[in-house]
């Protein structure tokens, strides 16, 4: 994988999908295993298509984690909340090679969610294949 940003689009490309998430019904344990995290959303993001460049987290006392990945097409998120079983994640790229939605789906599977409820966002100018058929990303 290339670390040239959208790198089968023009320069300046000024389009992308942001997708967010709430993810219910994970294993409070999961929820605060800081390498765990860090592992499985870069796997989801690299899966998807996405080049990612850095990974940081931080561990909250008592409990929670926020991981961030920088990625040649923008960024992804999460935070924890493992007294309820839950996170948000936030996945944005830029152009149309990645797939934030994938991504989402990837990382939902691994963490084993009962439930995921997504909203995506179309950013920018409009460009045709950002607008998939989401029960192939599902």
């Amino acid at each position: 994988m290339s670390d040239v940003p959208c790198q089968d689009e023009p320069v300046g490309l000024f389009a992308g999908q942001h997708v967010l998430a709430e993810l219910e019904g994970v294993s409070a344990e999961l929820l605060d295993d800081e390498q765990f995290l860090r592992h499985a959303l870069g796997e989801a993001l690299t899966q998807a298509d996405a080049t990612v460049l850095e990974v940081i987290s931080k561990q909250f006392d008592p409990q929670g984690i926020t991981v961030l990945a920088l990625l040649s097409e923008s960024h992804a998120s999460i935070h924890t909340y493992p007294e309820v079983g839950s996170l948000f994640v936030d996945v944005f790229t830029c152009g149309t090679r990645a797939k934030p939605a994938l991504a989402v789906q990837l990382l939902a599977d691994a963490l084993g969610a009962v439930s995921t409820r997504t909203d995506s966002i179309e950013r920018g100018r409009r460009v045709p294949a950002l607008v998939y058929d989401k029960e192939k990303t599902a």
